[in-house]
């Protein structure tokens, strides 16, 4: 297919609200060495672009400033050292920006492939919340069949996707969420118990679960005052992973308490990561995860689709925090 020389994007000039989320027309942008240019079909919607738009959460060095760091669609180009038979391929894909645009490029190593089992809107809503649930819960926490993790955010598209991986490798889970709905929510996508912290204390409800033991991981995205809470919850052995401080950058912790449990803290950022450890998480994904999306067995959960020229409205429905799972911009030529 004839690629067009510009394409309509979501790249506001300054920070601000949501009203500045409009479409621009942009240059499309053209592919280099083992990179390829995806004609976009879908985008996920993420909480660093929600940070982006404020001008809290600036893209890495190198990245586009357009928004979006997932997308799917189809390959229409290639880039020097890419092999000929992937034109024309269908694939999801983790970038450091851009995906919010009519075409992006994005490094063939965090391409997977689109399997017939997945719409390209539940394609564009994998890569960002799988890469991190997976190198933050299977390898950085190691969780392992049989043991039981708390889940913070239990309803966002981290939360959906990591009661579903665990689920499918055995690991049981208990997520917080803020309202009752949220928690029926919860436990309808498989999590084995949900608390509504505004009405109950997670920590005593964590010890009740699991009869005193605690659970062998946290995975926080709230930072701040949780984490010696979240430290309580936590069994011998066992292992916290920060992803997110959205309640906080400095937490004051025990430092007994993790002597005496023998606990591990651990975290990391995905964004800033260099396309070489990506690349490497896709190949693991690829041999591990996604066998059981070819079978239909690990699927995201869609809260909502928007077109591309309704970014604000995504951006609005993201920041009023009643969505359950996650929110997909597509684009107006797959409507």
């Amino acid at each position: 297919m004839t690629v067009p020389e510009t394409m309509r994007a979501i790249d506001p000039k300054a920070p601000g609200g949501p009203e500045v989320l409009v479409l621009v027309e942009r240059p499309v942008p053209r592919p280099g060495e083992g990179e390829v240019l995806v004609r976009v079909a879908a985008a996920g919607i993420n909480r660093p672009e929600v940070m982006q738009r404020k001008g809290m959460y600036p893209p890495p060095p190198g990245a586009p400033s357009i928004f979006g760091l997932e997308l799917s669609g189809t390959i229409v180009a290639l880039g020097q050292g890419v092999p000929r038979e992937m034109l024309g391929q269908p694939v999801c894909a983790l970038v450091s920006g851009g995906a919010q645009a009519e075409y992006a490029v994005a490094p063939l190593g965090t391409c997977l492939p689109v399997p017939e089992a997945l719409t390209m809107i539940e394609a564009a809503a994998m890569p960002e919340t799988l890469f991190t649930v997976w190198t933050n819960v299977f390898e950085r926490a190691y969780a392992s069949e049989g043991e039981t993790i708390l889940i913070h955010g239990g309803t966002s598209g981290i939360g959906t996707m990591a009661i579903t991986l665990c689920k499918l490798f055995g690991v049981e889970t208990i997520v917080t969420a803020g309202s009752d709905e949220k928690c029926a929510a919860a436990r309808e996508i498989g999590a084995g118990h949900a608390i509504n912290y505004k009405t109950e204390d997670f920590v005593t409800r964590v010890k009740e679960i699991t009869g005193g033991k605690g659970v062998n991981i946290v995975l926080d995205m709230v930072g701040g005052d949780y984490v010696p809470r979240n430290l309580q919850c936590l069994a011998d052995e066992g292992r916290h992973v920060s992803i997110a401080a959205q309640g906080g950058m400095i937490a004051t912790i025990p430092i007994l308490e993790i002597m005496r449990k023998r606990l591990t803290l651990t975290g990391s950022t995905l964004r800033p990561r260099p396309v070489e450890f990506k690349t490497l998480v896709a190949d693991e994904l690829h041999r591990t995860v996604w066998p059981l999306v070819a079978a239909g067995q690990l699927k995201p959960v869609i809260d909502r689709v928007f077109s591309l020229a309704e970014a604000a409205e995504a951006h609005r429905r993201m920041e009023a925090g009643e969505h359950v799972g996650k929110i997909v911009l597509l684009m107006e030529t797959q409507l």
